[in-house]
């Protein structure tokens, strides 16, 4: 039995919480398109497919529901790989794409969400027509017969074209068609795939003199989304032949910088004449090239512009002619030099009586026109058996020279140049000075004294320094020592001339070891020196949360929390809580937390405005801000209003204003709303207060309904909710006129929003009327078990019609509401044979034990309502909105007549709301339940019963 309770108890929880989800509702979403579609397909029931021409206009709109509004966002896959949908995601319900191109076809992505259940996602295909001009190229082969002297010469002529959807191809020749088997010297191949897309093939076997003529392509996609076919003429005669050409330049061509470059290509043969064009290896030429023909020219040429330049000839006739030349731009770049101790000897010293090496290496192009020579203190040096020259192998080392000097005596001491030429001249000669004395000795690294560690504060500039001491003084290079990390440029490693390594903006992850090393480059060749240098960062505290809102109501406590992540040094020393830069609240931080708390026991007007907690360390200081507030949050307007739009009029339209209110209990009360509405275009608002009587809760629905609005404006619509605060966050919608669908001919819808109430009348013959009445404004006192709560979307300020059951009225009193009159328009001038079918729905409520009977009959024009009601139903129904549907076969002008009769006590009132009247049968109309249903809700109640009693133990 307790499991009974428990479950019972369960089931009372989930449906409190459904109640407390009020109007709230995840996203639905559909995809409809406009624009110029050829034509939209329903692929397997699971994919649709948008065909579109390519150049025209793309428009896809994401049609979405869900309450708050759910953020539409479009994606795209498939397609090209290296093509970007626009570079991002489109947040807009539209997804508008002009002159739309073929790589940019492929699958969309409509995705909706609100925050509540899963995203809504649909999708849709768009697959972009186009065709190509065709292209024809033309093959021969010869071979010998093998038993008789001619030669049997054959052309293949090749029609290409790209398009989607695939191609279909013809040939004429002439003005003959050509098809398969219509000529025995003419063969034609199906068509086949190739990476240049669809093809066909025309083979000539064996020419003859009928078959020099005019031959004609013709691609053709059978004119879908009205591409017309496109086709090409190619002319093959006797002298049809593919290209021939010749470069008049040297290969390579080797040229100063500055210089001019003239490149000469001239057709050598070739039926058409062939067409010239220049390529370069980097696929484009230089922006300075000039073209003319089949020359180009390069003025004032750049070592950047040096490489392969391309002649390229094409007829269409076989292949094309290609041919290529290499131009090479002279230069000499930096030099370097470096000094080798004896080998022989374990000493980086240079000493008198032992060998030293002078190395120097410059980099060269081309390298074969580099030569070398040396000087001393300026006067040409020769090589000797102690003065010994050398060139190293260019496969090894390529631009090197070496200057042995055996022997070392004190008149070998002095300076000595290494010079670099090029043989061809015109750039100047490149030297590099070294000194070789007493005082050329091995370099040597140290820190200076209180240079390691060295403490900076984040975001300083710091210098980390290395005394580097010898002659020639080394580069030096700078590394991390303590990890795999780049320095500060992005390189690994970075040359330093002076030892100083200058980091400017200095941040915390740039704080660690610091390697300095001497290089063997303009220095000495000896194993390097090196040095370290701890660099440490000290950084103020990073605090949580850095920014945060926090609404509460007056006397409702309010706690504040700053909390470190870390900081350098790590010990914190003190924190302070401030208002508006007025202390609060100051100490010294607890080390065994990582936190700091402020409380306000109960919140008055003194204590809204911007509360400050500063976490400060040696460093400086991190800075948590809370804004406190009593601002009541935005409303959520509610886009799924059935048939906002009303109009009776015919200059003015009305509109079903909806909202609910984001957290409602988070502030104080809200007491009204205030309401700005303005015409698209001008700027003055008109404004006016909507009074709220009671709490909103968490979902609820609230109306109101905006009147007079001009035809055919816009309007823009702000709504700003109002507590002891004084205003909150505002919402902003935009509401737009759209003509309706005349309800005579297509649907009908009414809300009984309006005093006119869509032009219902009340019976005359009838024993009392209906009334037209809001939750908010109805008075319950003597009748609180009966009647809706709220109107059937869940509004309090929303309308609809019902029945008053309290005395003075008595069982099987009688109230009719009687519609406008529907036109039905026939078929044929002969009359309607066939009745056209209409679905009529409504919403009704019926609730309390003495209910009585809901009635709804169909009164033709000329004659008198059906005896029989077209739908009915009895009893109680339970707390909730239901809705009826019935099909109805009208064959005049007609009208819908509601009946409601009088139970046997006062808690019997019923009501109805959004009756709709639309074109065709209804689909899956809900079952016509009729004398005393029992509640749905009970045979819910009922089935949890008989399971809960199922799960006892002992239970078979």
């Amino acid at each position: 039995m307790d499991l009974i309770f428990a479950v019972l108890g369960l089931l009372a929880l989930l449906v409190d919480s459904i109640r407390c989800q009020g109007v709230y509702a995840p996203p639905t979403v559909r995809i409809i398109h406009s624009g110029n579609a050829c034509n939209v397909e329903e692929e397997r029931h699971t994919e649709r497919v948008y065909t579109i021409r390519e150049g025209e206009t793309l428009e896809l709109t994401c049609l979405v529901t869900g309450h708050p509004r759910p953020q539409i966002r479009w994606t795209k896959t498939a397609g090209s790989v290296s093509d970007r949908f626009q570079d991002s995601s489109v947040f807009n319900e539209t997804l508008h794409i002009q002159k739309i191109q073929r790589t940019q076809g492929g699958r969309y992505y409509c995705k909706a969400e609100n925050g509540l259940g899963s995203p809504a996602i649909k999708s849709i295909r768009v697959d972009v027509y186009y065709l190509d001009d065709p292209v024809v190229t033309v093959h021969q082969s010869i071979g010998e017969a093998k038993e008789q002297f001619y030669y049997e010469r054959t052309v293949f002529l090749r029609c290409v074209a790209n398009s989607n959807p695939p191609v279909r191809y013809s040939w004429h020749r002439g003005r003959e068609v050509l098809t398969q088997g219509s000529d025995k010297g003419v063969e034609i191949y199906e068509p086949f795939f190739t990476q240049q897309g669809e093809t066909k093939i025309l083979k000539l076997k064996n020419l003859r003199p009928q078959d020099y003529a005019n031959y004609s392509c013709i691609a053709s996609v059978r004119n879908v989304c009205g591409i017309p076919d496109r086709s090409v003429v190619f002319k093959l005669t006797n002298k049809t032949a593919s290209p021939s050409i010749k470069l008049l330049v040297e290969d390579p061509i080797v040229v100063n910088p500055g210089q001019t470059v003239s490149l000469v290509c001239i057709n050598t043969g070739g039926e058409p004449p062939p067409i010239l064009t220049w390529v370069s290896a980097n696929d484009s030429l230089p922006q300075r090239s000039v073209v003319n023909g089949g020359t180009l020219t390069l003025p004032s040429i750049t070592s950047d512009e040096a490489g392969i330049y391309s002649c390229v000839a094409s007829n269409n006739v076989g292949n094309p002619a290609k041919k290529s030349t290499t131009i090479v731009v002279r230069a000499l770049n930096r030099g370097r030099f470096w000094i080798t101790p004896d080998p022989y000897h374990n000493d980086d010293n240079i000493q008198i009586g032992r060998e030293v090496k002078i190395s120097c290496q410059v980099e060269a192009t081309p390298p074969e026109e580099l030569t070398f020579s040396w000087l001393k203190n300026g006067r040409a040096l020769r090589s000797s058996e102690r003065m010994v020259i050398t060139q190293t192998d260019p496969d090894i080392s390529p631009g090197t020279t070496n200057l042995d000097i055996i022997d070392l005596k004190f008149t070998d001491f002095g300076t000595y140049t290494c010079v670099a030429a090029l043989k061809g001249g015109g750039i100047p000669d490149f030297s590099i000075d070294v000194n070789i004395s007493s005082t050329t000795v091995p370099p040597n690294l140290t820190v200076p004294r209180g240079k390691s560690p060295l403490v900076a504060r984040e975001g300083d500039t710091v210098e980390l320094e290395c005394l580097v001491s010898g002659k020639p003084k080394p580069i030096i290079l700078w590394s991390r020592a303590d990890k795999e990390a780049p320095m500060p440029d992005g390189s690994m490693q970075m040359e330093s001339l002076d030892g100083v390594l200058r980091i400017v903006n200095v941040s915390r992850d740039m704080g660690g070891s610091y390697r300095c090393q001497t290089s063997q480059y303009n220095g000495f060749n000896v194993k390097p020196r090196e040095a370290m240098v701890e660099l440490i960062v000290q950084y103020p505290p990073t605090v949580e949360p850095v920014f945060m809102e926090m609404r509460q109501g007056l006397g409702r406590p309010v706690v504040m929390t700053c909390r470190v992540l870390r900081a350098h040094p790590s010990r914190v020393l003190r924190f302070e809580w401030l208002l508006s830069n007025r202390l609060l609240h100051a100490g010294a931080f607890d080390a065994q937390k990582d936190e700091t708390e402020y409380t306000i026991r109960s919140l008055n007007k003194e204590g809204w405005g911007e509360y400050t907690c500063n976490i400060i360390n040696e460093a400086g200081a991190g800075k948590c801000t809370f804004q406190v507030t009593g601002k009541a949050y935005p409303p959520e307007f509610y886009y799924d209003t059935y048939s906002p739009l009303w109009q009776n009029r015919p200059r003015v339209y009305g509109f079903k204003l909806q909202w609910t209110q984001m957290n409602p209990s988070a502030v104080d009360r809200i007491i009204a709303y205030r309401l700005g509405i303005r015409q698209m275009g001008q700027q003055r608002w008109w404004e006016t207060e909507i009074p709220v009587n009671a709490t909103p809760n968490k979902g609820e629905l609230m109306t109101h309904n905006l009147t007079e609005l001009i035809k055919p404006e816009s309007y823009e619509i702000r709504l700003t909710p109002i507590t002891r605060f004084g205003e909150g966050d505002s919402a902003i919608r935009i509401i737009t006129y759209s003509p309706p669908i005349n309800p005579h001919l297509r649907e009908f819808h009414c809300s009984f929003e309006e005093e006119a109430i869509c032009m219902f009348i009340q019976d005359k013959n009838d024993d009392f009327d209906w009334t037209q009445h809001s939750a908010a404004t109805r008075d319950t006192k003597y009748t609180p078990n009966t009647g809706p709560s709220a109107d059937r979307t869940g509004s309090k300020q929303g309308f609809y019609m019902y029945i008053e059951t309290s005395r003075p009225r008595k069982e099987g009193d009688q109230a009719r509401l009687i519609s406008p009159f529907f036109n039905v328009a026939p078929k044929n001038p002969y009359g309607i044979t066939n009745p056209p079918a209409y679905c009529f729905s409504f919403f009704y409520h019926m609730y309390g034990k003495h209910i009585g009977t809901l009635n709804a009959f169909l009164k033709q024009k000329g004659l008198t309502a059906s005896e029989a009601p077209v739908w009915s139903l009895s009893g109680n129904q339970g707390d909730r909105w239901r809705q009826a549907k019935v099909s109805i076969h009208p064959t005049s002008s007609f009208q819908v007549i509601l009946e409601g009769i009088r139970g046997p006590g006062i808690e019997g009132d019923i009501a109805i709301d959004d009756v709709t009247l639309e074109e065709g049968g209804c689909r899956d109309p809900p079952p016509n339940i009729s004398a005393k249903a029992q509640s749905p809700s009970i045979h819910i109640w009922l089935l949890w019963v008989a399971l809960a009693l199922s799960l006892l133990p002992g239970q078979r």
